[in-house]
C-alpha cells in the first residue's frame, strides 16, 4: 500500500534530510543487505544488531564477539553476515536461526573482512600489522593463505642497489583495505603506501600494482556494476577510477590500465574523510567529514559538489547508502546513535482510489439517490457470509519492485522474533523517577547482565553500602 502511494520517479536521486534516528548501543560500523531490507550494526562491545528497515524494529542481535566491531560484510543470498572486530576474530552468522556458522582467529586486530561475491564460505580479510588473508571456510577446518603485500616489479635488469632499496620499501607495504570484485575472481587491496594490487584469487599472486596516492589508503568500494571504483586515503583526496575488465580471457596484465575519473577535496577547508560510499545507481559520491558533522554528495558526471547534508551537531563515521533508494544512514562517533538522511516522499491518494480529487475548500456533497438506503438485515448477513467463504492469502509476499530481479534461487527471509526482550532497540535515556532521566551509560545492562566492576570473586554479585553502616539481618 505504501509502495503505492508514492512517486518514486518524481523523486530527486539524493536524500535531503533526516528522516529518522535510530540507536541500540553505541554503533561502530553499517552495512546493507543486497535487496536493502535489513541494515546491519556493529556496536562497540561487540554486539551485531540486524535492523529491519520496514519497521525500523531489530530484528536479529548476535552476541559472540568482546571487542568493538569493525567491518560488517553480507553473503549474496542474505542469510550470512560476516563480522570482525578489534578482538582478532570473524564470525559467520547464519541468520536463519541467529548462530554461530564458523568462526576464524587471527593473531591482531582486523581492518576489514569482505565475503566472496558468489560462496560464503570464501572471505578476504586485512590485518593490522599482517599479510592479508584469504579464508576457505568450506572444510571441517579453516585454511588460510596469505596474500602478498609487496607491489609488482617489472624492472627486473636493476642492479644490486637499486634492488636492495626496493626490498626494503616492500617490507614496509602493508594491506590496509581489500575488496572483491564483482565477479569474484580477483581482489583489489590498498596498502599504507598509497599503492594499489589486484590479486589473482586463483593463484593468489600479484598481477597488476601502481601508486594511486601519497598516503594510506583507508576505504575501497566498488559500484553494483563492479566496474567504478571509489578509493578514499588519508591524503585529503577521493578518487574514483574505471575499472577494467578483468574477466576477460584475452587479460593481458602488463596492458591493464585504471585510469582516474574524479577527484574530491574541499580545497577551502582541506577536510579529511572518514568513509566514503557510492549511490545506489553509482551517480554519486558521499563521503563524512572529520572534524565536522556535515555530509558531502558529490555528482560524478560533472564532479560537482551537489549538496552538503547539515544533520545533528556531531561528527559522523562509517557511511552507507540504500542498494535501491535515496536513503543514506551514518553512525555518530560521540553517541553511536543511527541517523538516517531520505527524501520526503509525498503521498498519492489517487492511486487507490481514481476519483480522489483534493479540494482547497469544503464542497458540498450531493448523495446518489439509493447511497443510504436500508437494505433488509437478511440481505446483509447473507452478503457478510458470501464474503467469509472467500479464501484470502495472508502469507504471500508480494516483492518489492525491482529489488528482487538478480537474485538467483530461493530468497532468503529472515524469521520472525518472538523473543520481544530480543527485538527491543535500546532508548538513550531510562526513567529513574516521576519526570526524571539520566542518559544511559555505555555498558549498562546491554548484555542482561551486572557490569564488570559490580561483579566479585566466583561470578557473584557484590553491591556497595549506600552509608557507613550496613543493616544487620
Amino acid at each position: 500500500m505504501n509502495l503505492l502511494l508514492s512517486d518514486d520517479y518524481l523523486l530527486q536521486d539524493y536524500p535531503e534530510n533526516i528522516t529518522n534516528t535510530i540507536r541500540s548501543g553505541h554503533t561502530t560500523c553499517l552495512r546493507f543487505n543486497r535487496n536493502g531490507d535489513y541494515l546491519a550494526s556493529g556496536r562497540v562491545d561487540g554486539t551485531v544488531v540486524v535492523w529491519d528497515l520496514e519497521t525500523m524494529g531489530v530484528a536479529r542481535k548476535l552476541r559472540g564477539h568482546r571487542a568493538a566491531i569493525t567491518s560488517l560484510s553480507w553473503s549474496r543470498c542474505g542469510r550470512y553476515l560476516l563480522s570482525a572486530c578489534q578482538g582478532w576474530r570473524a564470525v559467520l552468522w547464519d541468520l536463519q536461526d541467529g548462530t554461530r556458522y564458523r568462526e576464524v582467529r587471527f593473531r591482531a586486530p582486523i581492518y576489514t573482512a569482505d565475503l566472496h561475491p558468489w560462496n560464503h564460505n570464501i572471505f578476504v580479510a586485512s590485518i593490522f600489522d599482517e599479510a592479508p588473508s584469504l579464508v576457505d571456510m568450506s572444510g571441517p577446518s579453516d585454511v588460510k593463505h596469505t596474500l602478498p603485500s609487496a607491489p609488482k616489479r617489472t624492472n627486473t635488469d636493476a642492479d644490486a642497489a637499486t634492488k636492495e632499496k626496493q626490498a626494503k620499501e616492500d617490507a614496509k607495504q602493508m594491506t590496509t583495505a581489500t575488496v572483491w570484485t564483482a565477479t569474484g575472481d580477483h581482489i583489489l587491496a590498498g596498502t599504507n603506501k598509497g599503492r594499489f594490487n589486484i590479486i589473482d584469487a586463483n593463484t593468489r599472486e600479484i598481477i597488476w600494482s601502481e601508486k594511486i596516492c601519497s598516503s594510506v589508503v583507508t576505504t575501497l568500494r566498488l559500484t553494483g556494476s563492479g566496474r567504478e571504483l571509489l578509493v578514499n586515503s588519508q591524503d585529503r583526496i577521493i578518487r574514483t577510477f574505471h575499472l577494467p575488465n578483468l574477466s576477460a580471457e584475452d587479460l593481458d596484465p602488463d596492458t591493464i590500465q585504471m585510469p582516474l575519473e574524479h577527484k574530491f577535496q574541499d580545497v577551502v577547508n582541506r577536510l579529511s574523510w572518514n568513509h566514503v560510499t557510492f549511490s545506489a545507481t553509482g551517480e554519486y559520491v558521499a563521503a563524512s567529514t572529520y572534524n565536522n558533522h556535515e555530509l558531502y554528495i558529490w555528482e560524478r558526471n560533472h564532479g560537482s559538489l551537489v549538496r552538503m547534508l547539515e544533520g545533528p551537531k556531531e561528527e559522523q563515521g562509517v557511511i552507507e547508502w540504500h542498494p535501491h533508494r535515496a536513503l543514506l544512514v551514518a553512525c555518530g562517533l560521540e553517541t553511536g546513535r543511527i541517523y538516517i538522511w531520505s527524501v520526503t516522499t509525498p503521498q498519492r491518494w489517487s492511486a487507490l482510489a481514481p476519483d480522489f480529487v483534493e479540494v482547497e475548500e469544503n464542497v458540498e456533497y450531493i448523495e446518489r439517490e439509493d447511497e443510504f438506503d436500508i437494505h433488509p438485515q437478511e440481505e446483509i448477513n447473507k452478503r457478510r457470509l458470501d464474503q467469509e467463504d472467500e479464501d484470502i492469502d495472508v502469507l504471500t509476499l508480494d516483492p518489492s519492485k525491482g529489488y528482487h530481479e538478480d537474485i538467483e534461487g530461493t530468497e532468503f527471509r529472515m524469521p520472525v522474533l518472538f523473543n520481544l526482550g530480543e527485538s527491543d532497540s535500546e532508548e538513550e535515556f531510562v526513567a529513574v523517577s516521576t519526570g526524571t532521566v539520566r542518559r544511559r551509560s555505555l555498558g549498562e545492562g546491554h548484555e542482561g547482565e551486572a557490569p564488570d566492576e559490580e561483579k566479585g570473586a566466583g561470578g557473584k554479585k557484590t553491591v556497595a553500602a549506600r552509608g557507613t553502616r550496613g543493616r544487620k539481618k
